[in-house]
């Protein structure tokens, strides 16, 4: 547990009451992203199902942070510790490793959302220690994370791994949540180019955005990391979201 400014971080399976509450928060993500196959079948599950890697932060009663993450076995067969599809994939490997029973070897996030009135107090550092500890615990080395780049929207046609190389003058990175990652110990390790899918039709994307969806090629979407394909002859749009995997170390727990 962390306490600054009479707000609490706490593991989630150190307070079960509070599992049912962790979608509470006012997030920014755009509304696109709720509708990945994935995120919709198994993230609500993750809270209940992985607690022990789970951590939340309040402020009194109201809850202010949530951080996510989950463990799985990297050593299989046709498997690796950070695997080019990211974010969907480490999600998938780690219910299908609870429903075999197989032993986790590797720890991922899969992400920190903070409520919108709370951002800019330093929270999202706090959270990443957190979580670490959190996996710690848990025997892991290691805390993996496919970041999501919060200033990569703005240049949505840069390829990542050419984003990734914009540095500050003090050698850190130029994005700001990358940074936190780097501040805080991570590594930038490799890009995950395919770490999301949104596949739609347009209508869909239409209600979702706003947009026309009436020509064919990239459309930019706003918070999109990269241009969404449109096929108006096949009448489906699709996003394919990079993020970068980093690698925070964990120190053993003092004795």
């Amino acid at each position: 547990m962390t306490e600054k400014d009479n707000i609490r971080i706490v593991p989630l399976h150190e307070n079960p009451s509070l599992i049912a509450r962790v979608y509470e928060i006012d997030d920014a993500w755009p509304a696109f992203i709720s509708h990945e196959p994935v995120a919709n079948a198994l993230l609500s599950r993750v809270p209940e199902e992985f607690p022990q890697y789970c951590v939340v932060a309040t402020d009194g009663d109201r809850i202010v942070a949530r951080g996510f993450a989950v463990p799985f076995d990297a050593g299989l067969d046709g498997r690796e510790e950070m695997p080019d599809q990211g974010w969907d994939r480490v999600l998938v490997w780690a219910f299908r490793d609870r429903q075999y029973g197989n032993t986790p070897t590797a720890a991922s996030a899969l992400e920190i959302s903070v409520d919108v009135d709370y951002l800019g107090r330093g929270l999202s550092p706090r959270m990443l220690t957190a979580m670490r500890q959190a996996a710690g615990r848990q025997g892991h080395d290691a805390l993996l994370a496919p970041v999501r780049p919060t200033a990569k929207h703005l240049e949505p046609h840069v390829p990542m791994a050419e984003y990734l190389r914009r540095l500050r003058d003090d050698g850190l990175p130029a994005d700001p949540w990358v940074r936190v990652h780097v501040r805080a110990g991570g590594t930038v390790e490799k890009v995950a180019p395919a770490s999301m899918t949104v596949s739609a039709s347009l209508a869909q994307w239409r209600e979702w955005t706003g947009l026309p969806f009436d020509r064919d090629g990239d459309v930019e979407v706003p918070g999109a990391l990269a241009p969404v394909h449109c096929d108006t002859a096949r009448d489906h749009a699709v996003y394919v979201e990079p993020n970068v995997w980093v690698r925070h170390g964990i120190r053993p727990p003092a004795v």
